[in-house]
């Protein structure tokens, strides 16, 4: 299997400063790569996770989101692995996406992505980072296989984790209730040959191949 992710050390090239935070380039892809987490970040993100819209797929729809406790859950969540999405021609800061959940022993994790910055949906920004860090799960974390649920009623995101190669393997029936109603959450998965299947071409067009 052909190793797809580089990985980028250099503190003097590699990494940018943007609005005040500073931004590493881990995972590189052609329109955005993958930053570890940062407080710093933490004013975006509570504006995002303060809209509705955004939040409407997300699990904390009806949680109360300030400053302080986003601060506290983006130190929480850079001590592992999740990452800010950032744009490559403009380093700015359009998401996230992380692992949830590793299990190393038996080489399972969940996974999970929003992209906060609305000027950025529907451009292929999702299926490139959701991409990079599967390939990164797959390669460097010794995962074989990768879970996510998804709202059913989230019609363009099963849509996106279909194309990087995911399968559906069941759902829960009206397991969530969302704006008066009741919808099922599907449950999705892949394994590392289906992903390669589709997205070798896909990472070699974006990547440089180490």
């Amino acid at each position: 299997m052909i190793i797809l992710v580089r990985y980028l050390y250099n503190l003097n090239e590699d990494n940018y400063v943007y609005g005040g935070k500073m931004h590493f380039k881990k995972l590189v892809g052609k329109k955005c790569y993958l930053s570890p987490n940062d407080t710093g970040d933490a004013e975006k993100f509570t504006k995002w996770l303060n809209d509705l819209e955004v939040i409407v797929n997300l699990d904390i729809y009806s949680s109360v989101i300030n400053l302080e406790i986003e601060n506290a859950l983006l130190d929480k969540l850079s001590k592992d692995h999740n990452y800010s999405i950032i744009d490559n021609s403009s380093n700015e800061l359009i998401g996230t996406c992380g692992f949830i959940e590793l299990d190393h022993l038996n080489q399972t994790a969940e996974i999970g992505i929003f992209i906060g910055n609305k000027n950025y949906w529907n451009k292929g920004y999702g299926t490139e980072a959701l991409s990079l860090l599967i390939d990164y799960g797959f390669n460097a974390l010794n995962i074989h296989n990768i879970m996510l649920r998804v709202y059913e009623f989230n019609k363009e995101a099963i849509k996106l984790y279909e194309k990087v190669g995911f399968k559906r393997i069941g759902k829960r029936r009206e397991a969530l209730h969302r704006n008066m109603e009741k919808h099922d959450i599907i449950y999705m998965d892949v394994l590392p040959i289906e992903f390669y299947k589709i997205n070798n071409k896909l990472l070699k067009s974006s990547r440089k191949v180490t």
